[in-house]
């Protein structure tokens, strides 16, 4: 493509963009946004800090530690066994739950998440229409569970009293979550063991989960429990099971817990797995059991391949005092470790400052291969997924921003574990900010936030369920995108310092809690000394935008005392969507003299006068587009000559625009 051709392009789209006809960029992932920079970073030489170790040939073995971080609500005893000629999974699973209410309990909820593709019947695959992020549900790529025993400790057989539920929208062909009727009443305070035994049929890789040939990657395979809030959790007046199926556009909410998890595999597969190897494998009969084992996390999955190429490094920082990074790389990407371990250590460093100590031991980063890319871009406690192994020159929005925006999934949803159902944005808009403080931070690649907040043309309120967004389009851009936005601006108004201060807080506070957005604007609050309420509640929870129009300008000749020739303007703003406490303003004049105002947005509409020697040219709303929640610029300029705001506007706002979308030519 010839760089005119290139040009003549982005100058349409941008044409097209704010003329408000173009939707298909839309459904670009979050994580892909564009960004622009006027050169990349390289990582940096990992040689000046000596020679990289020796890297292991297989994993190193663990042993827990004493320290507890969570409540520990839960906790799982699971033996798995692979059928990889079936695509299947053979599981034995002791779950014990503690009651944290004070209410006697004769239920218990478990999430069933694999039923999800059971059929094209169940609420994901209505709601999602099999896609999801780009992949499609592969034909007969069908999976689910089976549970084949639930028992008590006392062996009483509770399977008969198994019940699927559907509390969101009434499908009854949906089983992604079950209700059992207890023979017991569990009481506050009280431990439950079940004893169960379940299957997967693992469908073939879409939506996290399932197998791409002999790669296998389990995300959301196993019986689990779902939350029980105590009255005053997340604002809840009553307690009670928190209930939601299994839905296109939502992830998910557990309870933190331990996990002792065994996996049998064909000895010539390699595991990855949250937490960590406890001891050296067991091989018998050509297969091989691997003991993996976590605390303090509220979810456990893993993946395996025999073609996975294994690399592991300690990495300790003044914030981290020491972690082992663990690669399971597709052999695509073999030679491309360096850049994983980089990108991994300078999340982990930053975001530990930022936002407080990872606290965990291991950290593994798993790079499935292309045809397996429905499992990559995807956050599990101490263990992410980056994206298929497609391109053996991966572009850094590909590689070092996945594991980056995965990594930061370890401190909003890995530690500070709000509801994914309901709150999205508290895990996915933070994880986005993070992600962008540090790609700017280490490579120089910044975000376009006009075209990003052009791009929102549906915002809506970010405390609805993930599933109430309509499409996944609206979702991402508000979940993703918009959410990002008010971060920004919220740090735009307080100061980078206070920004900083704020989210460590939040950080600190809610570690190992499931706080909701209130909590979350009570810290900006307290930080900042002053009410926030009228702000969270046009962007938060109302789902505004910024929209400040440039009306109408009226220009008279008057004559002043001397008799020289003299001008008023009179120029009509209006504020059309949600408030921001200081809107700048640029008036110019035809001599190209200028003066810069700012309007605080109040009382919706506003007349300023000018008077000045020279008639008024044009006038610009946020002439440096420093409001990042400022989505409609096309009605942000106007020249002195066009009377009505439905006139044809000359606007610079065109130009601005094409600007920042030609910026993509330079790098």
């Amino acid at each position: 493509m010839t760089r005119r051709t290139l040009f003549i392009g982005i100058s349409l789209l941008a044409l097209c963009l704010i003329a408000g006809t173009i939707r298909y960029t839309l459904s670009l992932e979050p994580s892909h946004l564009s960004s622009f920079a006027p050169k990349k970073a390289k990582p940096q030489d990992s040689a000046k800090n000596g020679p990289a170790p020796a890297l292991p040939l297989t994993e190193s073995i663990q042993k827990p530690t004493v320290e507890v971080l969570s409540n520990r609500l839960t906790e799982y005893h699971i033996q798995v066994r692979l059928d990889e000629k079936n695509h299947a999974l053979i599981g034995t699973e002791t779950l014990t739950w503690t009651h944290p209410g004070n209410k006697a309990v004769n239920e218990l909820f478990l999430h069933l998440y694999p039923n999800a593709f059971a059929s094209g019947e169940s609420t994901f695959m209505k709601e999602s229409g099999g896609k999801l992020r780009g992949d499609v549900m592969p034909k007969d790529g069908w999976g689910g569970m089976e549970l084949t025993e639930i028992r008590t400790t006392d062996g009483i057989s509770l399977l008969h009293r198994l019940q699927y539920v559907q509390p969101d929208d009434g499908n009854t062909h949906d089983k992604t979550l079950a209700k059992i009727r207890l023979p017991v009443t569990v009481r506050g305070g009280e431990d439950l063991t079940l004893k169960i035994k379940f299957k997967v049929k693992l469908p073939k890789v879409f939506a996290r989960m399932g197998t791409a040939g002999d790669f296998v990657m389990a995300g959301q395979w196993f019986p689990k429990v779902s939350v029980y809030e105590p009255a005053g959790t997340r604002g809840r007046k009553n307690e009670g099971w928190n209930l939601h199926q299994y839905h296109g556009k939502s992830e998910f909410y557990s309870d933190f817990g331990i996990y002792s998890v065994s996996i049998n595999v064909p000895e010539t597969y390699t595991v990855a797995a949250t937490g960590f190897q406890t001891k050296p494998a067991v091989r018998k009969d050509g297969r091989k059991t691997v003991q993996f084992y976590a605390d303090d996390v509220h979810d456990f999955a893993w993946s395996a391949s025999p073609h996975f190429v294994y690399a592991e490094e300690p990495f300790s920082s003044a914030e981290v005092p020491g972690v082992r990074i663990k690669l399971y790389l597709d052999p695509a990407h073999k030679d491309l470790k360096e850049r994983y371990f980089y990108a991994a250590k300078v999340a982990l460093s930053n975001f530990s400052k930022w936002y407080g100590r990872y606290p965990y031991s291991t950290l593994s980063v798993v790079v499935p291969p292309i045809q397996g890319n429905g499992a990559g871009g995807m956050e599990y406690p101490t263990l992410v997924t980056a994206f298929g192994a497609g391109s053996d020159s991966p572009g850094y929005d590909e590689l070092e921003r996945t594991v980056i925006h995965e990594v930061a999934h370890q401190f909003f949803y890995g530690m500070v574990a709000n509801n994914e159902f309901e709150e999205a944005w508290l895990d996915e808009a933070f994880a986005s900010y993070a992600e962008d403080k540090l790609m700017e931070q280490e490579f120089g690649i910044a975000p376009n936030l006009p075209l990003q907040a052009a791009l929102i043309s549906s915002p809506a309120s970010l405390t609805q369920a993930s599933w109430k967004f309509g499409s996944g389009d609206a979702y991402a851009k508000n979940v993703y995108s918009r959410g990002k936005l008010i971060l920004l601006d919220i740090e735009r108004q307080v100061g980078a310092k206070a920004m900083k201060r704020i989210l460590y807080s939040y950080s600190q506070k809610y570690r190992f809690k499931h706080p909701t957005t209130a909590d979350f604007q009570r810290v900006v609050e307290q930080s900042t000394s002053r009410s926030w309420k009228a702000y969270f509640n046009q962007y938060v929870y109302d789902g505004k935008m910024a929209d400040f129009s440039v009306d109408r300008i009226i220009v008279n000749q008057i004559a002043n005392k001397n008799g020289a020739p003299l001008y008023e303007s009179k120029v009509t703003l209006s504020r059309r969507g949600g408030n921001a406490p200081k809107i700048p303003l640029l008036f110019s004049f035809k001599d190209g003299h200028t003066v810069r105002k700012v309007w605080n947005g109040e009382g919706g509409t506003v007349q300023m006068k000018l008077q000045y020697k020279e008639p008024l040219d044009w006038v610009q709303v946020d002439p440096d587009y420093s409001l990042v929640l400022e989505n409609k610029h096309i009605n942000n300029y106007m020249r002195a000559e066009i009377a009505e705001p439905t006139g044809t506007r000359a606007t610079l706002g065109v130009v601005k625009l094409l600007e920042a979308l030609l910026g993509t030519l330079v790098w």
